[in-house]
């Protein structure tokens, strides 16, 4: 990989993403996930879930002495262990993905860690996206494919759109977009509360394609962009794809180009 040949980022992600589900796991109850930090420089509220996954994601990157620049949701662009813009690399970090779940110990809240020899999208070289609850571990390096739980994603191929996935699905949202999100066609519907595991669930051939119905964050999207990427699919971000905490944009994830083209000529 061309940041660094001496680090094994694939290790180190799927290292720091294992510490922040068993911080997140101590903590076991509604009332000890809820509790608010504070505002992260994402804009977000910090839940307990968030600070816990972040601090020991830190942690294993700290631990690891690799100069680099963290890009985290909570806290916001940090360089680490003498790392800056010229360090050439930087790591993309959403703590939890699904924060709402991961509070009431709901399935689909995820930790995303993506790794970058630039400052855009298509930089992207490592992505992990681990699944608190089940743990459930989807990775991607570029050029190598996609895998899930050490098993590799078959290839996508065109085909109908019969589960669509919706992102982030707030009701009002919903209700404003009922008649474009009927215009799709897809015969079934599902909103699960996480932008990263609904696009994994894309590779995967779980759902067709998936689409947000507000902007969001590079932290969301940069780790699972690359899964669905190396599992054939197709990803879009109009608004921006730079990683950094100021990109927003919807995002579109499906199994071809063509389907999301359609789903962006509807709901774009």
């Amino acid at each position: 990989m061309s940041p660094s040949v001496d680090v094994d980022w694939l290790d180190l992600c799927r290292r720091a993403a294992a510490s922040a589900r068993c911080a997140v796991g101590e903590l076991s109850s509604t009332a000890e996930r809820s509790t608010e930090h504070g505002r992260g420089e994402g804009g977000d509220t910090t839940l307990a879930v968030d600070r816990a996954a972040e601090q020991a994601v830190f942690r294993e990157l700290e631990e690891a002495r690799v100069p680099l620049v963290a890009v985290s949701e909570e806290r916001g662009e940090v360089s680490l262990n003498g790392g800056g813009e010229g360090a050439g690399f930087r790591v993309v970090i959403d703590p939890v993905d699904g924060s709402l779940n991961a509070k009431r110990g709901l399935p689909f809240a995820c930790v995303s860690i993506a790794v970058a020899s630039g400052p855009r999208m298509a930089d992207v070289e490592v992505g992990v996206v681990a699944e608190l609850e089940p743990g459930r571990e989807w990775w991607a390096v570029r050029g190598q494919g996609a895998y899930r739980d050490g098993e590799r994603l078959e290839t996508l191929t065109p085909g109908p759109l019969e589960v669509l996935g919706l992102e982030t699905a707030r009701a009002a949202l919903v209700a404003r977009q009922a008649d474009a999100i009927a215009a799709t066609d897809a015969r079934r519907l599902r909103a699960l509360g996480s932008v990263a595991v609904s696009m994994c669930l894309v590779a995967g051939g779980r759902l067709d394609a998936m689409i947000t119905l507000r902007e969001v964050r590079s932290v969301d999207v940069a780790a699972a962009q690359l899964i669905v990427k190396e599992a054939g699919g197709a990803v879009a971000l109009p608004g921006g794809d730079t990683l950094d905490l100021e990109m927003r944009s919807r995002a579109a994830a499906a199994r071809s180009p063509e389907l999301v083209e359609r789903l962006l000529g509807e709901l774009g």
